[in-house]
C-alpha cells in the first residue's frame, strides 16, 4: 500500500507526525507499505541562505514568546515519541529547498526514509542549518551518501523544478497544511494524528482495496 507524505522538514508537526505515521506502522506489519515523501514549502519566500532566528519569529509569529509557548507544547508532545526538539539550538530558519532535493537524492539510493529521519534530528535535535550544502553532505554522508556526489548533486541545482511543482501540486489538491497523509491514493488527513487515527485509516483503504 502506497502511503504519501506531504510535508516540510522545518516543520515540527511533521516530524512529529512521521513519528507517528512509523509507530502505527509498526503496529501493523502485516501491511506492506511503500512511503512515498512530498515535500511542502511552507516558507517558500525565505531566502536560500535561510533567516537569523529571532527576525522569521517576529515575522511569523509577531515575537518570541508567542512561539516559545508554542514550542514548548510541541517539545512535551515530542517527549513521547522519543523526538529530542531543542528548539534553543536553531540560530537560523533554513530554507527547506535544498533538504527536500536531498530527500529525493537519496531516495534514489534507496535511503530517502534514513535521509528524512536524519534531516529532521539534525536540524530540531542539533540545531543544523539544512540549507547548507557542507551540512547537507555532512548528513548525507550519516547514511552511508558520498558527501561529494552530494555537493555535485547541490551545485548541479538538479531537481529544483520538480520539488517547486510538487509544492504546486499539493497546493492545488487543496493541502495547506502539513503533515497531510495521503493513504492508497484516495484516503487523506491532515496534521500529527496519534497513530491509532492512521491505522484505522489504514483498515478502511485496506477493507476498499
Amino acid at each position: 500500500m502506497q502511503v504519501e507524505v506531504v510535508f516540510d522538514l522545518v516543520c515540527p508537526w511533521c516530524y512529529l507526525g512521521t513519528r507517528r505515521l512509523r509507530r502505527a506502522l509498526r503496529a501493523r506489519p502485516d501491511v506492506l507499505v511503500d512511503i512515498l515523501w512530498r515535500p511542502f514549502l511552507l516558507n517558500p519566500d525565505i531566502p536560500s541562505a535561510g533567516l537569523p532566528r529571532q527576525e522569521f519569529l517576529t515575522r511569523k509569529f509577531g515575537g518570541e514568546e508567542r512561539a516559545r509557548r508554542l514550542y514548548a507544547t510541541i517539545a512535551e508532545l515530542g517527549q513521547a515519541e522519543g523526538v529530542p526538539f531543542r528548539f534553543d539550538r536553531i540560530r537560523r530558519m533554513p530554507s527547506s529547498l535544498d533538504a527536500h532535493r536531498m530527500v529525493r537524492f537519496a531516495t534514489r539510493e534507496g535511503l530517502g526514509d534514513a535521509m528524512v529521519d536524519v534531516l529532521f534530528h539534525g536540524h530540531f535535535a542539533e540545531g543544523a542549518d539544512i540549507s547548507h550544502g557542507e551540512t547537507l553532505s555532512q548528513l548525507g554522508a550519516r547514511i552511508g551518501l558520498d558527501p561529494l556526489a552530494v555537493r555535485r548533486f547541490l551545485d548541479s541545482g538538479a531537481d529544483t523544478d520538480q520539488v517547486h511543482a510538487e509544492n504546486l501540486r499539493a497546493h492545488r489538491l487543496g493541502i495547506n497544511g502539513v503533515p497531510c497523509f495521503v493513504i492508497a491514493g484516495q484516503h487523506a488527513i491532515a496534521g500529527a494524528q496519534e497513530p491509532e487515527v492512521l491505522e484505522r485509516l489504514l483498515d478502511v483503504a485496506l477493507v476498499e482495496a
